[in-house]
């Protein structure tokens, strides 16, 4: 028997956070499975992270860059610590262009780390990711959020 070491988010930068937001979307798919809108499993998730508790902001709207100049928004599913976007699906398969959507967005907000849930298979999915592109010295600061706490 060779050493084996057991590898845990909290590994990763921001992985005792990150932990608990899997953690949490693992509960709401055990509770309600896969076939719900994907609103249903961020209700639901916002519901486990009152619980927790943990820093949120739900719908956060978060400006898009080019050229040091504004040119739109979008929203982020969750802005969890103001640190980690997480961006919520319900489809049947997660596809490359969901992967590569993750990235982006983190790279046009300037954010660190991001996760990308899936609710619609059979088994949760999740994907974490690192924005190799992220500049600490540079602060977007987001527009407004449906709900924070």
């Amino acid at each position: 028997m060779g050493n084996f070491k057991y590898s845990f988010m909290t590994d990763f930068k921001y992985g005792d956070i990150t932990e608990k937001i899997i953690g949490a979307s693992f509960r709401v798919h055990s509770a309600l499975g896969n076939g719900f809108q994907e609103v249903i499993y961020q209700r639901a998730l916002e519901l486990e992270f009152k619980i927790m508790p943990l820093i949120y902001s739900r719908e956060f709207e978060m400006p898009i860059h080019y050229l040091d100049q504004q040119i739109g928004t979008r929203r982020v599913d969750f802005l969890v610590d103001e640190k980690i976007s997480v961006e919520l699906k319900a489809i049947i398969k997660l596809e490359d262009v969901h992967l590569a959507q993750a990235i982006n967005y983190l790279e046009a907000y300037n954010l660190e780390i991001g996760l990308l849930i899936n609710f619609g298979s059979k088994r949760l999915e999740f994907h974490r990711f690192t924005n190799k592109k992220y500049k600490p010295n540079i602060i977007q600061y987001p527009i407004k959020s449906q709900s924070s706490h």
